[in-house]
């Protein structure tokens, strides 16, 4: 067994700490008894490096630019595989075979439809109102819909809760973005694929046919898939921390969407496209890029550098080779684009960029994507929650199934007043 030793220099006194070693990725210092031994705790805002966590689900080397779902990398798993491939790998821990999906693909078609009492719930939303902040409510509100789902021991049952809420994600999703429109609600078509009827209850009007073009479907499908799963991300943290206390399923994944609402998280891309539209012109990307290298400018380029990935993201490279497919073949905005290609080809060459790694991520492409597709800024991060779905529920189950599982409840630095007289 290989240990650390930690030597408190205050009292001379030393403690030993196992090292645990995982499949992949670094080595972990096992400080659970931490506290007991020695009194003190860990300081990590952020939880930058701690380990809150053992999973199965997903691997990031952000040094090389890795990702992995169960293993399978995610270049082959968006340009060989389709989404529902992927959510089938992350539930059930393996690929599909044939049947298997044509199975899976069926199930999620019947249950992409809500009760009709949701549908009473998103008329009493203002029309002004968030899509994200609906889909957040209308989530919550399936709890009470599915209240069976607050206690669920059999992997059957936990199957039947995971898909009914993946089938019914995008039909909220669509659901809220008519909602703000004020136009009539669209039912699933049962005859469509998950990500084709998505652009259906979008797109579609009663009465009229609508049809999408496969190379749309097939970039949603990818956006879903890219989106899939991250690791221990703020969402699904919050998601698992929810979860640690028992909370029904629906309201874990109801928190997940509030924490995904945020600019810094799910909101990036939102954010990507507003900054592209704000320097308007070509002619202008300079001056930005001016600023964005000023210390003394607060201001920051959108879509750029990461958190995990300290080379490119590995997902940004699919999205950029499929932001050029789409080029060519449908309405991309072409001055947005033309800013966002200038941007890209001086932060890719300027030492300043290069230096402090600030390659595009996923957001700076997919953004454009979006737009492409004719999706509004206001529904993207709905977007991210269609896809990131199947990751949030995976790891509730993995959770669920953990027998070292505990609440969350991590612990302080006190730096308030000391004892204090009244």
């Amino acid at each position: 067994m290989a240990t650390i030793t930690l030597t408190n220099n205050k009292t001379g006194k030393s403690y030993d700490f196992e090292i645990l070693s995982p499949t992949l990725g670094p080595d972990v210092i096992d400080i659970r008894s931490l506290y007991r031994q020695t009194g003190m705790f860990t300081y990590d805002p952020g939880f930058t490096s701690t380990a809150s966590c053992s999973s199965k689900i997903t691997y990031i080397n952000g040094e090389k630019g890795e990702l992995r779902y169960r293993g399978y990398d995610i270049s082959d798993l968006a340009t060989k595989k389709t989404y529902l491939d992927t959510c089938f790998l992350l539930l059930m821990g393996r690929l599909p075979n044939s049947q298997e999906l044509v199975n899976f693909d069926n199930e999620l078609r019947k249950r992409s439809f809500v009760h009709e009492g949701i549908k009473e719930l998103y008329k009493s939303f203002p029309d002004t109102a968030h899509p994200m902040a609906m889909m957040a409510s209308a989530v919550s509100a399936l709890s009470t819909f599915h209240f069976e789902h607050l206690k669920v021991d059999s992997d059957k049952d936990k199957q039947v809760m995971a898909r009914r809420l993946i089938a019914k994600i995008p039909t909220l999703a669509a659901f809220a973005y008519r909602r703000s429109l004020g136009i009539p609600f669209i039912y699933p078509d049962i005859e469509r694929s998950f990500s084709e009827n998505f652009l259906y209850m979008m797109r579609a009007y009663p009465g009229c046919d609508c049809e999408i073009p496969e190379l749309e479907v097939k970039a949603l499908d990818t956006i879903f898939t890219l989106h899939a799963e991250h690791e221990q991300n703020a969402s699904t943290s919050t998601v698992r921390g929810v979860a640690s206390t028992g909370a029904h399923p629906y309201a874990s994944i109801s928190a997940g969407i509030s924490a995904l609402w945020g600019r810094a998280h799910g909101g990036a891309n939102e954010s990507v496209i507003a900054q592209l539209n704000m320097i308007g012109s070509v002619d202008n990307v300079d001056d930005f890029i001016a600023k964005a290298k000023d210390p003394d400018n607060p201001f920051k380029l959108m879509g750029f550098g990461h958190r995990v990935y300290k080379n490119f993201d590995p997902r940004a490279k699919i999205l950029k080779k499929l932001l050029d497919e789409l080029e060519d073949e449908i309405d991309v905005n072409s001055e947005l684009l033309k800013i966002a290609q200038k941007i890209e080809k001086i932060a890719l060459e300027d030492d300043y960029f290069i230096s402090r790694k600030l390659y595009p991520n996923i957001d700076f492409y997919s953004g454009l994507i979006l737009t492409a597709l004719k999706i509004p800024r206001s529904m993207f991060t709905c977007i991210f929650v269609i896809g990131r779905t199947v990751g949030w529920i995976s790891q509730w189950m993995e959770l669920n199934e953990d027998p070292e599982k505990k609440i969350a409840r991590p612990r302080q630095r006190y730096i308030g007043s000391k004892a204090r007289e009244i």
